[in-house]
């Protein structure tokens, strides 16, 4: 029932948004941010329980968690970036967050070389010379 308590906070802020926008746009606009990290910081707890939840199956699978832990960080950087370019977007600066984005996902890129080193490095293992 959280997302009830979520979309409830979103649909306040923005009814509230809109009409303090007209008098005091940066206030307005102030008010999403806030909602927003309101509604993220909402979602640290769930967030908290998945990470235990995957670190958990890694550990009873025998996968390094070095590995896991890569992941983890790679999905928390595209989320992060994600959140920032989406409030960037909404000061109506376009240029700005897409370069946000851009940084996310050369991040993701770099923290997943090591992953796909491996990955190859397996298949040229499993191919027979």
């Amino acid at each position: 029932m959280e997302i009830i308590q979520i979309v409830g906070l979103g649909l306040i802020g923005t009814f509230l948004a809109l009409i303090v926008k007209e008098q005091k746009p940066t206030f307005a606009f102030m008010l999403v941010v806030f909602i927003g990290c309101v509604i993220f910081l909402f979602l640290v707890g769930e967030i908290s329980d998945i990470i235990r939840m995957l670190e958990k199956v890694a550990i009873n699978a025998n996968v390094n968690t070095v590995y896991v832990e890569t992941i983890l960080k790679i999905i928390g950087i595209a989320y992060i970036a994600e959140f920032g370019a989406q409030i960037t977007k909404d000061a109506g600066q376009g240029s700005i967050a897409s370069k946000i984005e851009l940084g996310g996902k050369i991040l993701i890129l770099a923290m997943a070389i090591p992953i796909l080193t491996v990955l190859i490095e397996t298949i040229i293992g499993l191919i027979p010379s």
